[in-house]
């Protein structure tokens, strides 16, 4: 534990990539086998499930700690972050451990069955052992909070380093459907595994910024439309039908519509596209799709009001051969091939045509019309990569639907922040009376964000906990990607990725933006 809370340290101190790097590849080399099985669970989101409530641990360290409750509350609120309130408040370890990562996350999955008072008595003995650092690794794991600071990408250099096997190889070890429990660390990095489920890396797009003539000739490149739904892959092997989101969850049980693949594709398939709501051969936006997002079941009339199509854009494998490293105009003659037989289910994204970069752009511009989020580009020759990579893909999204909004209410914010406030809740003017509609706590800069926060602790109006409701003056541009409607919020509607844009000091509260304009945008889709 020692050696992972000196890691934890080691990448919390340093913004610089080849810093975080070898701060891993020295942990890889001095841990034991277990530990990196573990860290590298850790750093792939696979975290043991949380055994206590959160509520019961700050109950009991604010006893270990011997202050009251309402005490370590308005402490919490000031941090903003229950583990390390823990941590900070906590009385000095009684003892040393010298127990193994693997020994502590162990540790906390077998409190699962015990009573109240027995995780109690178990939780603060490990809180009397464990030195402050170790203690906020060990509050993180418990609370289910963990984060690194590291990307997987990261971490698989590393790896790499440490190893001396290639990082697009170990990548693709490190996908599907395995656990510390089922494995070790040989058999996950070094032996070939016969992992039926087992998906590729995703290749990621960057952003276009820049004008998009820069990227040459149009001839280059093929165009298609960026649709809004959860990236995913589908796999056929051994007759097995496996569905994986981009946030590496298997998700087959959740698009029972996709059990007709097993039909339309042979054995030793791999297509990447988007999980996309259809209906009536037009796609639905993603408000739609959310209402099947956690669902646990599915009733027949959900099934009906959004059925699902997978968007195919690539083939990554076929006939059990991987394609990866075929140029996509190949893949992409493969794959037309194989969506050549119209199927609601099974839909081919097609590629937008055009001569000039002009023509390209117009297209670009009708795309909200389309349930769109603008153009995909991708270079004809390029090869099917590993994470985000610059050169050969590009999104290049739609500019932003925007809203004048009110503040009328702010929170502190997380972690670094917590001594700002930094959450911000934004209305609109309905009937003479502001109206709530959305939050948003990204797109200051820092100065802005320290200058806000001095004008909220100086025009406070009332106290609710960690919130305070501030005098309706200040106005800020709401950038928003989607709008849709709702019953769950007060003013009716929901937005997509809200952010702030810009503080607008050049104008008045009075002359923020209305509800009804904001139903206006919804009358327009």
């Amino acid at each position: 534990m020692k050696n992972f809370a000196n890691l934890f340290t080691a990448l919390d101190q340093t913004t610089k990539t080849l810093g975080k790097i070898d701060a891993l590849v020295e942990y890889f080399r001095q841990a034991p086998d277990t530990d990196k099985l573990w860290a590298i669970a850790l750093l792939s989101h696979r975290r043991p499930k949380r055994t206590v409530n959160t509520t019961l641990l700050a109950t009991w360290a604010s006893a270990q700690a011997g202050l009251p409750l309402w005490l370590f509350e308005e402490s919490y609120h000031v941090v903003g972050d229950l583990a390390e309130t823990i941590t900070l408040l906590l009385p000095p370890p009684q003892t040393a451990s010298d127990e193994s990562l693997t020994y502590w996350i162990e540790f906390i999955r077998v409190l699962a069955p015990l009573t109240i008072e027995e995780k109690q008595i178990q939780i603060q003995a490990a809180w009397s052992r464990l030195d402050h650092t170790e203690r906020f690794v060990f509050n993180k794991l418990i609370t289910g909070g963990f984060r690194m600071g590291v990307s997987q990408q990261l971490m698989v250099k590393a790896l790499a380093k440490h190893t001396g096997t290639r990082d697009t190889i170990l990548a693709h070890k490190l996908m599907g459907n395995w656990s510390p429990d089922q494995t070790s660390f040989s058999q996950l990095l070094e032996e070939e595994q016969h992992d039926i489920s087992r998906p590729y890396p995703f290749y990621l797009a960057y952003a276009l910024e820049e004008d998009v003539a820069t990227l040459g000739t149009p001839e280059e490149w093929y165009a298609e439309h960026k649709w809004d739904g959860i990236r995913g892959q589908i796999i056929v092997r051994d007759r097995q039908l496996f569905v994986w989101s981009r946030g590496e969850e298997l998700v087959t049980d959740k698009y029972p519509e996709y059990a007709v693949m097993l039909d339309l594709l042979p054995d030793g398939t791999v297509l990447d596209g988007e999980i996309l709501p259809f209906l009536d051969d037009r796609p639905l936006s993603f408000n739609h799709l959310q209402t099947r997002i956690g669902r646990k079941t599915l009733s027949t009339k959900l099934l009906r009001e959004v059925p699902v199509a997978f968007v195919a854009y690539d083939v990554l494998e076929w006939e059990e051969t991987d394609l990866r490293e075929r140029p996509m105009h190949d893949r992409r003659t493969i794959l037309e091939t194989i969506c050549a037989q119209p199927n609601p289910v099974l839909r081919l994204s097609a590629l937008v045509t055009f001569d000039t970069w002009e023509a390209l752009a117009a297209e670009r511009r009708r795309a909200r019309e389309l349930v769109s989020e603008g153009i995909m580009l991708k270079r004809k020759t390029s090869p099917y990569r590993t994470g985000r990579r610059r050169g050969d893909w590009w999104k290049w999204k739609i500019d932003p639907l925007t809203v004048d909004a009110v503040m009328i209410y702010a929170m502190h914010g997380a972690g670094r922040r917590a001594n700002l406030y930094t959450d911000y809740t934004f209305a609109v003017w309905d009937q003479g009376q502001l109206v709530p509609f959305t939050k948003a706590y990204s797109g200051l800069t820092d100065d802005e964000i320290r200058a806000v926060d001095r004008w909220i602790k100086q025009n406070t109006l009332e106290r609710f906990g960690p919130v305070r409701s501030v005098k309706p003056e200040l106005v800020f541009e709401i950038a928003f990607e989607g709008i849709a409607r709702s019953t769950r919020h007060k003013s009716g509607i929901a937005l997509r990725f809200p952010r702030i844009r810009r503080w607008r000091q050049d104008k008045p509260a009075a002359e923020a933006d209305t509800l009804d304009n904001l139903r206006l945008l919804l009358d327009e889709r």
